[in-house]
Formats: C-alpha cells, structure tokens, sequence
C-alpha cells in the first residue's frame, strides 16, 4: 500500500509543534542568551562550583534548542524530497523518502519522550550499577551481558560513559560493575532500566546442557552536582582501602589505590577502583555515595506521601523484564508488554524501544495513581 506522506508529514509536525509548546524555545533562547552571558563574565571561574552549574546548564539548553531545530530542519528536507520524487514520478526517490519517513518519525517519538521527562533529576547524567543476583556463574555472566548492552546502547547514540568499578567474578563475569552516562537526561531515560533482569539460556557453563535462569539487577541514579545539598558527616563514612583486581582476581594495581567507602547509618557500600589514584577513587566514591543518599531521600518522601494518601502499590521496578534465549527468542518487558524476537540485537544495545515504552507506561501510572 502507498504511504501517504502528506498525512505522516503533517503528523509530524503536530507532533513538533506540541514538542516546541512544551519546551517553550522563546523561554529556552532567553535562558541561553542569559546563560552566555554569565558564562562569559571574566570572573566566572572564581568560583569553580558556579561555573560548573553554569556551564552544565548552558550545555543542556543548547543541546535541547539545537535538537528540536534540527528535527524541523529534517523534515522540511524529506517534504521536499517527497515532493521531488512525486514530480518527477521517480521510484527510487520515493523509496528514499520512505525510509527517511521511518527515521525521522522514530527521532521525533523519541524528541517527544524527552518532553515526558519532567522529574526532579531526569535532566542528570546517570549513574548505573549492575549486580549479579541468584544463578551462581550465569548470573555473573548476565551480569557483564547487561554492562554491555548498556554501554553499546551509549556507544551507538555517541554518548560518552565511564566505568567507575568492576568487581569480577572468579570463574566469568562480573559481580559488579559501576559506570557513568555523561550525557544530559541520561538519567531520565535510564531510571526506567533500574530492576531486576532476569535470563533464561542453555547454560555454557552447565557440561550437561540444561536450561538456566539467573537474575541480575540494574541500579540507575541521578549523578550528583556541586549545588546540591548532601552533607555527609566525615563519622558516617568508614573507608577502606585496597589494591584493585582484574578478572579472576588478578591484581593489577601494586598499591593500596582501590577505595570501599560504607556509609555507616544506612549500611550502603561505595567501591571505586578505576580512577589512578586513591584520592581519584574517593572522590568518585563519595559523588556516587552522595547520588545514592540523595536518590533515597526522594524515595523515602515520596513512599511517606505514598503512605499519607493510602497508596500500599508495590514499587514498578522490581522485576522488570525477561531475556529468553532457550526454548524460544525473546526480551519482553513485564511492565510495559513490549517484546522483541531478536534477543541479540537487545544485548547489542538496540534497547530504545523499552526504553521509549517505559517512560510512556511511567507516565501513565504517575496519571492512574493522581
């Protein structure tokens, strides 16, 4: 059947000009010629803390204008050639037009989900760490299976990512890792990531060829910034230090530079062990500690509120999603229903689909729930 490009376009554009009445670019350009401005002040780096929110702030914005432009710009370009291949009656031109439709609709759905993402930190880079649960040596293997997808996820929208920590298993695999997304609302798109995750495979580890299920969970938080209010008295913390390992638990660090920071009052525990330094590592260490306290602090309001209005809903991001590689081929989202039969493309990191579907089904619930 012909696509009918003249309604799709026109979908399009409804579609980006509710993006551009959420964003409110009049407001966005005011904010960035404000922004500029104090970013240009002489004075600007007296004050290392001010400078970064400043020039943090300024990034974000110029990021989200320049999206939003981009995308007009883009399907401007495919009505023309759209309009170009129906003059002409030029087939190859109008399959072109066809797949550039697909791309362009599936880049605005995704510029719509970010006006979705209106949370107190969506707009924050992430931090996402990966443990692996119950099912012994698959489990630590699933475990690096999903440090992969998440980093080939960043890799193919060029986001930059940086691992803070792995703790490898003995015999493959991961018992933990921690990495970051530098990217503005990396946070906001991760958090519908945190969970469990659970995988069902022929195990290779098994020499009799039986089926395995392990599970592994995903911890996404906001990364903390200079501005925010976390203070941390220097008696909550105990701090220790180790010599960083390698696979197997291979050391490859001759000195004491790994760091194991416990916050005593709630018992989370922080390691960090790939910066070069000890000073490196604690510092890292006491960003994601502070990140992890701040993340509780919201939860724990928003539970009390919970609890002041009745709500007794069991928390969303428990188990979350299945990866079934044996007797059939699909990832499934329990939430959200969403699936795939194409398990392999997910592990290489092709996940904005779930993604996509999890903020929409987050807001929705928020709705249900008001």
């Amino acid at each position: 059947m012909a696509v009918d490009f003249a309604s799709e376009i026109q979908n399009l554009r409804t579609t980006m000009a509710s993006v551009r009445e959420v964003t409110d670019l009049t407001s966005l350009e005011a904010q960035i010629a404000d922004l500029e401005k104090q970013a240009s002040a002489p004075d600007l780096w007296d004050d290392p803390d001010t400078a970064q929110g400043v020039t943090s702030a300024l990034s974000r914005a110029n990021h989200e204008r320049d999206r939003i432009l981009a995308m007009d710009t883009r399907i401007d370009d495919l009505e023309a050639l759209v309009e170009l291949g129906q003059e002409e009656d030029d087939a190859d031109t109008l399959a072109e037009a066809e797949s550039e439709l697909a791309k362009v609709a599936k880049a605005v759905s995704q510029l719509e989900v970010r006006t979705l993402l209106s949370g107190e930190y969506d707009e924050r880079e992430a931090v996402v760490t990966i443990r692996a649960g119950a099912g012994g040596v698959d489990a630590a293997d699933f475990a690096e299976m999903l440090m992969r997808m998440y980093l080939r996820w960043a890799e193919r929208h060029g986001y930059p990512t940086k691992v803070m920590d792995t703790s490898y298993a003995e015999e493959a695999g991961l018992k933990s890792a921690t990495f970051e997304v530098n990217v503005p609302y990396a946070y906001g798109n991760l958090s519908v990531e945190g969970g469990t995750h659970r995988l069902v495979r022929i195990s290779p580890f098994d020499n009799q060829g039986r089926r395995q299920t392990s599970f592994a969970a995903v911890e996404v938080i906001p990364l903390i910034e200079s501005t925010d209010s976390i203070d941390i008295p220097d008696n909550d913390l105990k701090i220790d230090v180790f010599r960083s390992s390698g696979p197997g638990g291979q050391s490859v660090n001759t000195t004491d530079s790994a760091v194991r920071m416990t916050h005593i009052p709630t018992g989370i525990v922080v390691s960090m062990q790939n910066e070069k330094s000890q000073i490196q590592n604690r510092a890292a260490a006491l960003r994601v500690m502070q990140s992890r306290l701040l993340l509780q602090k919201q939860a724990e309001e928003a539970a009390e509120r919970k609890e002041l209005a009745g709500d007794v809903k069991a928390s969303w991001g428990d188990q979350m999603r299945s990866y079934v590689l044996n007797p059939y081929q699909m990832v499934k989202d329990l939430r959200t229903e969403h699936e795939t039969g194409n398990p392999s493309a997910v592990f290489d990191g092709e996940i904005d689909q779930f993604i996509e579907a999890g903020i929409r089904w987050r807001i929705e619930e928020a709705k249900s729930e008001d």
